[in-house]
């Protein structure tokens, strides 16, 4: 006996729960149902921001938001006019939570915990009657000409309009791929860089506030703090590259060589700035007088690489130590030997091709009635609350169109 619902969402995340309960706001005669294949929901919402929750990002202008989507640039421009940041902090305050902006822009709860938003979610389900079906492991989807059927691990259930919200799921793809749908293949967005490097060994923790870093033999570059691991380089400016560059750094198997500017200023600036402080600064140990706002261990450990010994002053080195500084400070490279997960935040690039989703919608151009919210799709962000940004959007937008 099939489980009939007016409106069914698969994947019980951050969009689809947002679908769900805007659905069912909008639409209180409908009935709407959640299917969860695992035995909670909202996971990737708990883990999110180190357990705080990254709601979103303080950017409030669409033409500069989509800046931050390496997939999704062109396509989120039209959808941000419609529902953005804005609306996001409205939507939640209208729900008693009042969300707070960080220096760095991102957006949290301002108790500091992920609980507040899930809360939330699962309250707000409750209060507009939306069913929320748990270990339903959905194993087929069938497109009937006014209905969908759906197969579960334990049942059956009919709707007139799907909503597919199950972010990066490989199987999900695989079924959406026998409907007609066109998958691009998925590979990891941002990650950490692995390397292994004198330079930066021991030295775990440490943050250089603003870099420039290229990937050479490519057109990648990003700005911004780096944080130097235990295994390698971390942060912003890192972070960036690996979502920007996701394809193209797969291809090289995470195999590739960077170029890092720590100072921002072109080598022949700095060469006049070293020539500058070996005159000022003669009697001074180099290691020990740390210059260009450098934390004091980075300092150090380039300045060993420049074949400058822990003892010698400004006044004992020579011209070819001052270059190779100079060298060290704007055109330093590193070689990168394989990729970590940032955090728990396993972000990938690759989902439903979208040419084939109406952007006005988020309905599919291929089969009638079916839907999408966040990153089942071929969109993804950098770190800062941009992805979730999206989620909320396509979610909300489903939510009108339906």
């Amino acid at each position: 006996m099939s489980k009939y619902k007016d409106i069914i969402i698969i994947g019980g995340g951050a969009a689809g729960f947002f679908a769900a309960i805007n659905i069912a706001e909008r639409y209180p005669g409908r009935s709407v149902a959640i299917l969860e294949r695992g035995k909670l929901g909202l996971q990737k919402v708990k883990i999110s921001g180190g357990g705080r929750c990254n709601v979103t990002h303080a950017e409030f202008i669409p033409s500069e938001l989509v800046l931050n989507y390496p997939r999704g640039e062109k396509e989120l421009l039209g959808p941000f006019h419609r529902f953005m940041t804005g609306d996001t902090i409205a939507w939640f305050e209208e729900r008693g939570i009042e969300l707070k902006i960080e220096e760095d822009g991102r957006m949290f709860p301002v108790t500091d915990s992920s609980q507040t938003i899930i809360d939330c979610f699962l309250q707000e389900a409750k209060k507009h009657k939306v069913e929320v079906f748990y270990n339903e492991v959905v194993k087929s989807i069938n497109a009937e000409e006014i209905s969908f059927e759906i197969m579960t691990s334990k049942d059956k259930f009919e709707c007139e309009q799907l909503v597919i919200a199950t972010g990066s799921n490989p199987k999900m793809w695989q079924m959406l791929e026998q409907l007609g749908h066109t998958i691009i293949p998925p590979v990891p967005s941002l990650f950490t860089f692995d390397i292994k490097d004198k330079r930066i060994k021991d030295i775990p923790g440490v943050v250089a506030k603003n870099v420039e870093v290229k990937i050479i033999d490519s057109d990648l570059v990003s700005n911004g703090p780096l944080l130097i691991t235990h295994v390698g380089m971390s942060a912003p400016a890192i972070l960036k590259l690996s979502a920007f560059g996701a394809i193209e750094l797969s291809k090289r198997n995470y195999q590739f060589e960077i170029q890092i500017n720590f100072i921002q200023q072109s080598l022949e600036a700095c060469l006049e700035h070293l020539k500058d402080i070996k005159k000022g600064l003669a009697r001074k140990q180099v290691t020990g007088a740390t210059q260009f706002e450098l934390p004091k261990r980075l300092w150090k450990k380039l300045v060993l690489s420049s074949d400058i010994s822990e003892t010698e002053r400004w006044a004992d080195i020579n011209k070819h130590q001052v270059e190779k500084l100079a060298n060290q400070l704007t055109r330093a490279i590193f070689k990168v030997t394989g990729k970590s997960t940032f955090k728990e935040e396993f972000v990938t690039a690759g989902g439903v091709d979208l040419k084939e989703v109406n952007f006005k919608t988020f309905e599919s151009k291929r089969i009638p009635n079916l839907y999408f919210a966040g990153e089942v799709l071929n969109i993804d962000a950098v770190t800062g609350g941009f992805n979730f940004q999206n989620a909320w959007t396509g979610a909300y937008i489903v939510s009108q169109s339906l």
